[in-house]
């Protein structure tokens, strides 16, 4: 019985075959838009994909590797126009204690094979339709709360302090440190190019969509934001090379020839199947990266302005093609990811073609443009993720949570304060624990039984609704325990299609409470040789 929270409006249909090749307009259609924008999103997620290796104790060509696939394989087979795959820092502490276990990243390649392969098998027997029933104030929690962590940590790398992993979306850091002594640790040690860098970048990104170069589509503002970023620096290197960005405050691009690539490559050590903790790990990764996928494609829905609803379960699919392709070249675990996918919408991307442009920007970057690209402030790149952030988080979410109440606004609240304090996946772990309570609650106190008869009626008849669960049985048994003496009433379940067990002990056991309280009581349509009386007393 699913009862994990209201369940959306959107519904799987035939868009979860639908080849990419039939979606309406064909996928270069608004190629205006997805170039610029699949430019964007490889400048914000070209230092991710490579923290998330440094991180998770893997190459860093691994990092490159899962952001292609990600790119060209998830994003041509995915039913979203607009969210973006690729590492994940979710997954980080699963694939750093994963090599440590299994001896070797190569050694933890055919766990993400296999994972792929449970994902394409949970995508057949539909297990995607979960997501529908996910409440909407633990979705609004996580982005709110995404976008608050998503500032905190991108505010030392905009003061010039990269202590942490770009990407890294854990309270409690690699370090040992918190996020918030980190960003204490920047205020002491803050740099001024840096600084100036991401102020810019932060100006551009709200100037530019009101200034006349807007309808240049080809020049979307965080692209405009990076650019000046490296521009700046640049001019800083020449005339103040003292305020200069240097070193690990600069994309860190591994050096790799066109000749020597392949080498760099890591291949599945098939050997490490006969280990139980290679199927464990399968097990873990295949489970928290579907999760995550459909957690995050349900939120980048909600951030489509077009509000185009993408089909779950393809999803499933598409991702576990992914994974089992990045588990065969040597890639890390791919997702679905929230970040660069907010991204992408913020710069404008209207398909899928905009994560594929990304995705072979990336393969171009590591061949041929690591020189340029290594002259990349990360202040730069901070200053449009503090912009998408804000966007994520911003106030008008919260006055809405707020107006809808006690009910939505906790949930909504617990989920943001649990993200930004532990990581994402434990923050929506316990939004849903607090918002199924909620829900419990809400039910518990809802009337079961409706009144049919008018009031006055010498007999009162109530009716059951389709499904009569274990949750109902309190409402039924206040209901009935209300009733007063001598009161002739009838219970309808003519129209119920499902009575729980402990549902029918409430209804049946009152039987024997009504005659000693002269009420005739009378079932009607209700199954009462599921459950004697007699069987009733002898269990209660």
């Amino acid at each position: 019985m699913m009862v994990m929270g209201t369940q959306s409006t959107a519904s799987p249909n035939a868009a979860d075959t639908m080849p990419p090749s039939m979606v309406p307009g064909g996928l270069f259609a608004t190629w205006r838009d997805d170039v610029p924008a699949g430019v964007v999103v490889f400048l914000v997620a070209l230092p991710l994909c490579l923290g998330i290796a440094v991180a998770s104790g893997a190459p860093l060509i691994s990092g490159i590797i899962a952001g292609v696939v990600g790119g060209l394989v998830v994003g041509a087979l995915s039913g979203s126009p607009v969210m973006v795959s690729g590492p994940a820092a979710g997954l980080t502490p699963v694939v750093l204690l994963g090599i440590q276990q299994v001896g070797g990243f190569e050694r933890l390649l055919p766990a993400v094979v296999l994972a792929g392969i449970l994902q394409l098998l949970l995508s057949g027997v539909r297990a995607g339709d979960v997501a529908y029933y996910v409440p909407s104030s633990v979705l609004k929690g996580m982005l709110a709360g995404i976008g608050l962590t998503l500032i905190l940590k991108q505010l030392p790398h905009a003061l010039g302090y990269d202590g942490d992993y770009e990407g890294d979306m854990s309270f409690v850091e690699s370090s040992g440190s918190t996020t918030i002594g980190s960003l204490a640790d920047a205020l002491q040690q803050i740099q001024p190019g840096a600084v100036m860098a991401a102020l810019l970048g932060v100006g551009v990104m709200l100037w530019w969509p009101r200034s006349p170069f807007a309808r240049v589509k080809l020049l979307p503002a965080p692209m405009v934001a990076v650019g000046v970023g490296v521009a700046l620096n640049e001019a800083l290197r020449i005339a103040l090379p003292d305020l200069a960005i240097r070193g690990t405050h600069l994309v860190s691009l591994p050096a790799i020839s066109n000749g020597d690539w392949l080498r760099q490559l890591a291949l599945p050590d098939w050997s490490a199947l006969s280990s139980p903790t290679v199927w464990e790990l399968a097990l873990i990764i295949g489970l928290v990266a579907s999760l995550e996928s459909l957690l995050s494609l349900e939120a980048t829905n909600k951030l489509d302005p077009q509000r185009r609803d993408a089909p779950v379960n393809r999803e499933l699919f598409a991702q576990g093609v992914g994974n089992v392709l990045a588990g065969l070249l040597g890639g890390l675990p791919i997702t679905g990811v929230i970040i660069r996918s907010s991204t992408n919408v913020d710069a404008g991307a209207q398909s899928r073609l905009s994560a594929m442009v990304h995705a072979v920007l990336m393969l171009l970057a590591v061949l041929t443009l690591g020189v340029l690209l290594n002259r990349t402030p990360l202040a730069a790149i901070a200053s449009v993720l503090l912009v998408t952030g804000f966007r994520l988080t911003a106030p008008a979410l919260w006055r809405t949570a707020w107006r809808l109440g006690y009910s939505h606004f906790i949930p909504f609240g617990i989920t943001v304060l649990a993200i930004v304090f532990t990581d994402v996946l434990r923050g929506i772990g316990v939004g849903l624990v607090i918002g199924l309570a909620f829900i419990v609650v809400e039910h518990l106190r809802s009337p079961v039984l409706s009144r049919l008869s008018p009031p006055g009626a010498v007999l009162t008849r109530y009716g059951l609704p389709e499904q009569v669960t274990f949750l109902s049985k309190a409402s039924i048994a206040r209901a009935l325990n209300a009733l007063p003496a001598g009161t002739r009433v009838e219970i309808d379940g003519r129209r119920t299609t499902r009575f729980d067990y402990d549902a029918l002990e409430v209804l049946l056991l009152f039987r024997e409470t009504a005659k000693a309280r002269n009420i005739d009581y009378r079932l009607v349509g209700v199954p009462e040789a599921e459950l004697t009386p007699a069987h009733v007393r002898s269990i209660s």
